[in-house]
Formats: C-alpha cells, structure tokens, sequence
C-alpha cells in the first residue's frame, strides 16, 4: 500500500509529495522499505529535478542495502541525469558490478542530458549487448540534440525499426522544423506498408501545421478517416490545429462539429485557440460559453486562449471580464502568460498608459515576454517616451536582446529620429547583434518553398523576383500604390527604401504562388515575423486586382486578404 501510495504520486503533477508516505515507511516501526519503494521515490525525485533530497535516499539506499541493486541503482542513474549530475549518476553505474540493458540506456540518456554527443556515443558502442530500445535511445538522444544527420545515419543502421523509430524521426524533424524530412519520413514510413500509430500521425500532422501544409494535412486527414483513426481524441485535436494553423478554420470547426468521440477540454480549447488566431473573438467567447455550459472545465490554457482572441479582436471589456471570471469563479490563479495576455490587450488598443499601469500592479515580478510586449506595443503607436522607459527595464533583463533594440529603433524611424536610430545600429554592431531575417514559406503541390529576406539568388527566388516586379508595376499603375516606408531602420535614399519593404518574404512568396497556382486556388503563406504594415497593404491590394485569395499566417495571428480587404479589419 505504501509502494501503490508513493507511485501515485511520484507520477503526479507534485512527485516530491511522493518523499511524505516514503518517510513514513522508514519510520514504521514493523515494515522496511524495499527495492520498489526506493526506485518510486527516486522516480518522484527525478520527474521534480531535486538532486537534494535525491542524495538523501541515496544515503538511506545504502544504509538499507539496495545501493547495489540493479533496479535501484538504474533509478539513481536516471534521477542524477535529471537533476544535471551526470558525474554523479556514471559514478553509480561505474560501481555497478553488472549493469543491465537498462542501466546502459539510462546512463546513455545522461550523456545526452548534458550536451556529451560523443561521449553517448562511445557508451554505445562499448554496450555488451544492444536491443531495439537501446537504438531508439540514440535516435532519440540525437534528435533532441539537435544531431538530424547522425540521427538519419542511426536510423538506417537499425536492424529492425519500430513505431518507436518512425515516431521519433517524423516528431523530432518537424519539432525541428525540418518539415520536408518530417513528410518524407511519414511517407517512406507508408511506402514500407506500416499502419502509422498515434504518436507517428499526431507528429506528421504537427509538421503540417507548422509549414502550411494544407494540401497535405488534407490528403492525411482522408487516410485518417478511411483507416479508423478519427475515433482518437487526439488525432481529432490535431486536425483541428492542423486545419487552423493552415487558415482553414471552417475545415477546423467541422472536424471539431463532427467528432465522432466526445470532447476533451484540449478539443475545446484548441477550437478557441483557432478562432482566436483568425481575429474571431466574437465566436471564440461563444465557443467557450458552450464549452462551459457542456460541463466541461476551463483550465489556464484555456483562458489564455480566449484572452488572446479578445486581444487580437480589441475586445478589451470582455477581456477583462474573462479575466475577472478566471479568477473570482473558477479560482484559477493567474499565471505569468494570462497577465501577458492582458498587457497585450491593452497594447494593441492602444492603451499603452492602462498597459504600464498593470504592469506596476502586478503581484508577480514582470519577465522580459511582458515588458517586450509592452515594447512592442509601443512600437506600433509610436510611443517614445514610454518606449525608451520600457527598454531600460529591458536592458537590465535582458542586455544582448536584438529583437528589444529593433523595436525602440522602430519607434525612432517613424518619428524620424535618425541619429538615434544610428545609435542603436552602432550598438547592436558593437556588441554582435544580429536581427533575425524574415522567412516566408508557400506550399505548391504539396512542396514547400521557402523563401528568406536578402538570401542568394537562384531558380526559385529569380522567377519569385521576376514576378514580384510585374505586380508591383501593376499595382502602381492601376490602385496607384505607394511603398510605405516610414518604418525603415535606414536613413537612406527614398529610393532604397522602397526597394528594401519590396523584397520582403511574404512578398516573394505571394508572387511566386501567383506565378506557379493555377487561377482560383487560394494562396497559404507562412511568416516567421510580424507582418509589416507595407506588406499588408501589398496583400489587399493584390488579393483586389489578381481576384485571389491569400491567407498570411504571421508570428501572431491570420490574415485572409480577399477583395482588397483583411480579416483583421486592419487591427493587427
């Protein structure tokens, strides 16, 4: 009954509660502790990272006799590699007098626990004896390392590979934002007539998300239907993600109307997720009174989620409604993310002073996300003063930010303050800075094409260059466009200017899709960045002449440009 206790809660979103029954066993004066015992309370200790009282039962091993067991000592490996000790946890296995297949694996996650690639490696191949989970252990450690080209060297060197296998490359790759060799995985993963698992679909479906891939998530949402998957919660949940993050939010709301299975709060709330990434807050608030009125119960994410739609549709009554409700009925304590959500809400209505005020209000210290989104709310309505109090704040946070130092030189350029914007400039070369290039990505037949801000030409990018040109005259001539180019760091020729907005990604990416799609078909661009204000005009604009839609799905939120309007209603 201990043992059974002490489990429960090493598994807990608590473990260390798992050390209360633990000592009272020790204490009992007629039961003992045994190997079970132990290894459950160093499982609560590692799924914590406490090395503390992790030494503490180490001692009582010990002094108990089970330091040499091999169930016991494989949990100390695994609870020291948690806790970042890994001289600690090879010293444990170093002692052990025959250290099973297990322990080999335990102390080889260690290895990669703490950055030593090599060194996993060499454990590898010292291993007496190999099975298929110790080759999943090194694809897995590799992944997670960041290793793609040692990880696809292991994966083909296996000599029979699982779903664990195929699950760990088609998740580590998209996770690694190698959507292509995610794809690629999943499909040879077909090709070798495997049924896909859970795990393998969910990942795959993560990947398309991710990129765009909206032709594709259609071809797996048919497979998916045909095999008997949409019976599974969640695959369900990651259609919806799939169909929201590609600006399909109709395709969204039917899967999450038609679910065969009931719904769990994450199919709830990743439907009001979705609708608040398309500036829908309206429906999103709907969804969730819905939600309510199922029975079943908002969590955190949940608020988080509806916050973010008022934010993005400048329902900022609402929005502190819901916050209120979180709070005073559900007893949700708000987290670091909600008051975010709310300096955000503020921000973006142009309620910079209420913003800064909340800020000073809050009851937990403010980090770098919050005053960086009170920053970049300055940023958009040209704020100096509050600006320059704000990235004071940030640099004794956070100094060697360069995204901080490109948005107060934002508030510069517009204003027209060149000498300062050449300070800030001056600065970020002094200390290495580096401003992150914007990337776009387009999906055509089922390839994606990726395009990045001043990249070295070539086949693609010059047929993209070619194209954008031929619009940009188009849009001259007949809408009499003019490049918006206030907010250019440069102070440079007019000239220039104009030919730095034009070459922006999501430029280059609607111009090569409305080189390369046929007439009708809707146009899905991924950003990586906030979509500057040129860029949106740029979209309406064509979205009017080219009669396309185009659907922009930025860092933050959806834009649908049809008919030489937006989505956002220019609220962004």
């Amino acid at each position: 009954m201990y043992n059974t206790l002490i489990r429960s809660l090493s598994n807990s979103s608590t473990p260390l509660t798992s050390l209360q029954p633990f000592i009272q066993l020790l204490r009992h004066p007629t039961l003992n502790p045994d190997s079970f015992s132990f290894a459950f309370a160093l499982k609560g200790i590692a799924n914590d990272a406490h090395k503390g009282p992790g030494i503490q039962i180490h001692s009582q091993a010990f002094r108990h006799g089970f330091d040499d067991h091999i169930f016991v000592g494989t949990t100390l490996i695994s609870m020291y590699a948690e806790c970042g000790c890994y001289q600690s946890a090879r010293k444990v296995f170093d002692e052990m007098s025959q250290p099973n297949v297990v322990a080999w694996n335990a102390v080889i996650t260690g290895c990669f626990r703490c950055g030593d690639v090599e060194g996993a490696w060499r454990l590898f191949q010292r291993m007496p004896i190999r099975n298929l989970t110790s080759w999943n252990v090194m694809l897995a450690g590799y992944v997670k390392a960041g290793e793609f080209g040692l990880a696809r060297k292991v994966f083909y060197e296996i000599p029979m590979r699982d779903d664990v296998s195929w699950s760990t490359m088609i998740v580590g790759f998209a996770q690694g934002g190698s959507f292509d060799d995610a794809f690629g995985f999943f499909r040879e993963l077909m090709r070798e007539g495997i049924r896909p698992s859970e795990v393998s679909l969910t990942g795959v479906l993560s990947a398309c998300a991710q990129a765009g891939a909206f032709e594709f998530g259609k071809i797996l949402h048919g497979f998916m239907e045909k095999a008997g998957f949409l019976c599974i919660v969640s695959v369900n949940n990651a259609l919806i993600d799939t169909y929201s993050k590609c600006g399909n939010v109709a395709m969204a709301k039917a899967v999450f109307q038609n679910m065969p299975v009931a719904r769990c709060i994450v199919s709830w709330t990743s439907m009001i997720a979705a609708l608040a990434m398309h500036g829908r807050g309206d429906e999103a608030i709907r969804v969730f009174h819905e939600m309510e009125v199922s029975g079943v119960r908002p969590d955190g994410v949940t608020f988080i989620s509806l916050l973010y739609a008022c934010s993005h549709s400048g329902l900022v009554e609402q929005g502190c409604a819901l916050f209120s409700k979180m709070k005073n009925f559900y007893g949700i304590e708000p987290a670091i993310e909600h008051y975010g959500c709310m300096v955000d809400l503020y921000g973006r209505a142009a309620m910079l002073q209420k913003a800064y005020e909340f800020i000073c209000q809050m009851p937990i210290s403010p980090n770098v996300i919050i005053w960086r989104t009170l920053l970049g709310a300055c940023s958009i309505h040209g704020n100096i003063e509050l600006a320059v109090l704000v990235k004071s704040r940030l640099a004794e946070m956070d100094p060697n930010n360069s995204g901080d130092h490109v948005l107060l030189s934002n508030v510069y350029a517009v204003a027209g303050k060149w000498k300062d914007v050449a300070g800030i400039r001056r600065t970020m070369i002094e200390q290495s800075m580096k401003k992150a290039p914007g990337w776009s990505m387009i999906e055509i037949d089922k390839v994606i094409y990726g395009f990045v801000a001043g990249e070295k030409p070539n086949e693609v990018t010059e047929e993209a260059h070619h194209k954008l040109r031929e619009i940009m005259l188009r849009l001259r001539a007949e809408e009499g466009y003019a490049p918006q180019v206030r907010t250019v760091l440069h102070d440079i020729e007019e000239e220039e200017k104009e030919d730095s907005v034009s070459k922006h990604s999501e430029k280059l990416a609607a111009a090569f899709g409305i080189a390369k799609l046929p007439k009708g078909r809707i146009l899905r661009i991924v950003k990586n960045l906030r979509v500057c204000g040129d860029c949106h005009t740029v979209m309406k604009l064509i979205s009017k002449v080219y009669q396309v839609e185009i659907i922009v799905r930025d860092r933050s939120r959806f834009h649908s440009f049809k008919g030489g309007v937006c989505s956002c209603r220019d609220y962004w």
